[in-house]
């Protein structure tokens, strides 16, 4: 037996080979916080090109419906390349197997990356609501709510008080607020009530001095805009939920496919086991298997 034997047969015994069906978090864990290093870089880098499907300055509703598909699609191939990093590294890092056949290997390494794009996931979710909760404090600690005017519609309500004099000392704030309220109404079934449309009336007279046929009129369209405001919040927040699903479900079968191509990588083999099933050539199995049994 030769020194090069001796060696390799010593260092294949120091390393413990895994047989039981469990998880290792180490691996998950590193492939969770790659996901996560990985997404926000291609976020950040789309938000900077303006692959956005809302936003919060006014002219978002500028943009076109195509815009908001090519954002979506941009988050979904983000998903795949940041769970797909994910997953590799989880299944490239994991220990390897005892006694496993190629499909039960695999399938350990694609839990492994299920693992993985779960924990990013959760870590994601974690971290988005501690940003807008440190984005929301400031504004609620100086401004009752009761004094915040949806920011859906702040064009329309600005258009709706402007007036080139304005009673001195005069807070408008609470009638933004209030005024902001009746108009998100304009989107329901019913509609603005004539009550509601008289008193927003009253509201633009008294503030803006406008008299009552020309605040009547300013009225009108600010409810006419609001409501298509409103409607294309709700078509980019469908897009957006959409997209973010399929990006997610995406994301597990990519964190599914990496771990696989890690682990397989890991045990030098070079092709996966759907590649083998599909490349059958005269009913003969490809050469590239492990220990698997063969078929009669």
């Amino acid at each position: 037996m030769s020194i090069e034997t001796v060696g390799t047969e010593t260092l294949a015994a120091e390393r413990p080979l895994d047989t039981s069906w469990t998880l290792q978090w180490t691996p998950i864990v590193a492939g969770a916080l790659a996901a996560c290093a990985v997404s926000s870089i291609l976020v950040t880098f789309g938000t900077t090109v303006g692959l956005g499907v809302s936003s919060a300055a006014p002219t978002w509703r500028d943009s076109s419906v195509a815009l908001w598909l090519l954002s979506g699609i941009f988050l979904i191939l983000q998903a795949l390349i940041s769970f797909g990093c994910g997953g590799y590294l989880a299944g490239r890092c994991r220990t390897p197997y005892g006694e496993a056949t190629t499909d039960d290997a695999e399938k350990r390494d694609g839990l492994q990356g299920v693992a993985s794009w779960a924990l990013a996931i959760v870590l994601g979710v974690v971290l988005a609501a501690l940003v807008a909760m440190g984005a929301s404090r400031p504004t609620s600690l100086t401004q009752p709510a009761t004094t915040t005017e949806p920011s859906v519609i702040s064009y329309e309500i600005d258009h709706l008080f402007r007036s080139a004099r304005r009673p001195p000392n005069l807070d408008v704030a609470p009638l933004r607020a209030e005024a902001g309220r009746v108009l998100m109404t304009s989107s329901s079934h019913t509609g603005v009530t004539p009550d509601d449309r008289g008193y927003l009336v009253q509201l633009v007279s008294a503030t803006t001095g406008l008299a009552g046929a020309d605040a009547e009129r300013r009225v009108d369209t600010a409810i006419a805009d609001s409501r298509t405001a409103i409607s294309r919040v709700r078509a980019s927040t469908i897009i957006l939920a959409f997209s973010v699903a399929t990006a997610l479900l995406l994301g597990a079968v990519a964190a599914w496919a990496s771990a696989e191509a890690g682990g397989r990588h890991r045990d030098g083999m070079p092709l996966p086991g759907w590649m083998l099933h599909a490349n059958r050539f005269n009913g003969r199995r490809s050469p590239w298997r492990r220990s698997a049994p063969t078929l009669p």
